[in-house]
């Protein structure tokens, strides 16, 4: 048992989950419906969701107590890069979507849910969420509200708190790093009976059916992550970006894509910042953040399928409308963490714009709930791995203006 354990652990994690997808698939197809199959899926995203608030909590909460007074960091170009990335989404999925038109063939999955009524109620829920009782926020992953409570007791902490307190608050949030881990190393299990459930409740038919919407989403999703997060990177490193474009993809994305959480690969993203040499002052904070506030996806999500509506009512989009729906986009993305069902329940907002229905933009929602095996794991792979991306962007810049050099000499990273 234990050599077996020894070699399933040292074959790579990506190889595994490859192979659990393709178990999951030929499974569906053969024999559909067997609700043990399905339920390793959900152990997965229920073990996921149990420990990924715990480890956001303690992780910034040892962060910010550990921070010595003096001590640079780059938090404020970090964040002006996530909310220009998010912005930028929104636009390149605005001129996509002019230049490849997509229409829907409208369903009504989603009657059962309700979406917020308009800017001011994304607005007010997530100030709500913000100052949540820190057990609530804890309970129901209000990651928001997590990270508020996790900065304000690190804070205090910080003035009185003794040595030992801080290194036990700081042990408490590697053990839930640990565990987060070993979870992860379950995701071939948890692939499986994700692939599992969606090919036997909606079948491939149904992803075939909106292939056209899927590749504009996954396109404009992609030019982000090589075109135009390449481009910043450069703007402010002054050097060729793709080595650490591809290490941030390769190492992060992957497996933010499988796990299709953010937060639950938080762990992931700390090891690759230790691993490309960042300030760890700096990205125990900021990785955090990304997972909350990052959400160039997201944004992307929210603009493609708005405008698919439009273009499926035949309702003509001028160009002052498609900036106003850039910046409405954008600023509903980065309050999805506020909302309820994320992305896909801030759709009707933005078709609100255009004068469509709460109905129809239901039924819009409902096309989301369909491709989301695909559309979700794509969005969070962009979302998690531009976070390390930044954060190495923000820091690399300093080095640039301090006169050192920046040199990608990361070392091979190992499977754990």
């Amino acid at each position: 048992m234990k050599s077996l354990l020894k070699k399933y652990t040292e074959t790579s994690l990506i190889l595994r989950i490859v192979i659990g997808m393709i178990i999951g698939l030929c499974l569906a197809l053969i024999v559909p419906n067997i609700e043990v199959i399905g339920m390793l899926g959900s152990i997965f995203v229920g073990a996921l969701k149990a420990t990924a608030p715990m480890l956001v909590f303690f992780l910034v909460m040892s962060a910010i107590s550990h921070h010595k007074q003096g001590q640079k960091t780059n938090m404020s170009r970090i964040i002006v890069l996530y909310i220009l990335s998010t912005f930028l989404a929104a636009a390149a999925a605005v001129v996509v979507s002019f230049l490849f038109p997509t229409t829907l063939v409208l369903t009504s999955a989603a009657q059962d849910v309700a979406p917020p009524s308009g800017i001011g109620e994304v607005l007010k829920t997530l100030v709500m969420n913000i100052v949540d009782n820190p057990v609530n926020a804890l309970v129901n992953a209000n990651y928001i509200g997590i990270l508020f409570w996790a900065l304000l007791i690190g804070f205090a902490f910080k003035g009185f708190a003794s040595d030992n307190t801080k290194d036990v608050v700081s042990n408490i949030s590697k053990a839930f790093g640990t565990i987060v881990r070993w979870i992860i190393n379950c995701a071939p299990f948890g692939i499986l009976g994700l692939m599992y459930k969606t090919v036997s409740e909606t079948g491939i038919q149904a992803l075939l059916g909106y292939g056209r919407l899927i590749l504009i989403l996954v396109g404009t999703m992609l030019l982000m992550a090589l075109v135009i997060n390449p481009i910043m990177v450069f703007i402010n490193t002054r050097k060729n970006p793709y080595p650490l474009v591809f290490k941030c993809l390769k190492d992060s994305g992957l497996t933010a894509f499988f796990t299709r959480s953010s937060a639950a690969n938080i762990p992931v993203n700390m090891e690759l910042c230790e691993e490309l040499g960042l300030d760890e002052d700096t990205y125990s904070v900021s990785i955090p953040l990304g997972a909350t506030i990052n959400m160039a996806g997201a944004s992307v999500t929210i603009t493609v399928l708005a405008l698919a509506a439009a273009h499926t009512l035949g309702i003509n989009v001028d160009a002052p409308s498609a900036i106003i729906l850039s910046v409405l986009a954008a600023v509903s993305a980065c309050g999805a963490s506020g909302v309820s069902g994320g992305s896909l329940l801030l759709i009707p907002l933005a078709c609100s714009l255009f004068g469509i229905s709460n109905d129809v933009a239901m039924q819009v929602v409902g096309v989301g709930f369909i491709i989301g095996v695909i559309q979700d794991s794509c969005e969070t792979a962009l979302n998690s791995s531009s976070d390390v991306l930044f954060t190495a962007t923000a820091e690399f810049n300093q080095w640039r203006k301090q006169g050192k050099e920046i040199v990608y000499n990361w070392k091979k990273k190992t499977n754990k």
